[in-house]
């Protein structure tokens, strides 16, 4: 009886431990310290920015085909996240600006890479995100593929 006891003390000691050692362990728990400065907007705030296309630029950060299949604002610059900090003296330093991905992760590091470079940055926003919460993507259709006998008689 003694043996059980003990061992269902020792268990039950493990099992209380676990949540402490995982948080303790956990990126959430130091995630505070390394945690982006970027503010996330809301469709509230990016349609007020996006209102003023002189003052605005629209850095987005997806792949080519992401904004093709699910859309995206109708004036933006394309810089994929990995070729960001390459094309820094293409983006002008005289317009706020908000980065953009599908649900802002890649536009936060895209904003706080700019953001250390002394650019100003209003904040990140989402795409599909962004038309969840109802605001408008624009699409553009793909170009057609032409068939292979319509391009063998050109």
């Amino acid at each position: 009886m003694k043996t059980l006891k003990l061992t269902l003390f020792l268990a039950g000691a493990l099992l209380a431990a676990v949540p402490l050692a995982y948080s303790a362990n956990s990126p959430q728990a130091d995630g505070a310290a390394a945690a982006s400065k970027t503010h996330v907007l809301s469709r509230e705030e990016f349609d007020k920015l996006l209102a003023q296309p002189g003052k605005v630029l629209v850095v987005d950060v997806r792949r080519p085909d992401e904004v093709s299949d699910i859309g995206g604002v109708p004036v933006y610059l394309s810089v994929q996240v990995g070729e960001l900090e390459k094309n820094l003296a293409w983006i002008p330093r005289d317009r706020v600006i908000v980065t953009l991905s599908n649900h802002a992760k890649r536009a936060i590091k895209a904003a706080d890479l700019l953001t250390a470079q002394g650019f100003k940055v209003a904040g990140a926003a989402g795409a599909q995100t962004y038309e969840q919460q109802g605001g408008k993507l624009t699409r553009v259709a793909k170009p057609a593929t032409p068939a292979s006998g319509a391009a063998a008689a050109h």
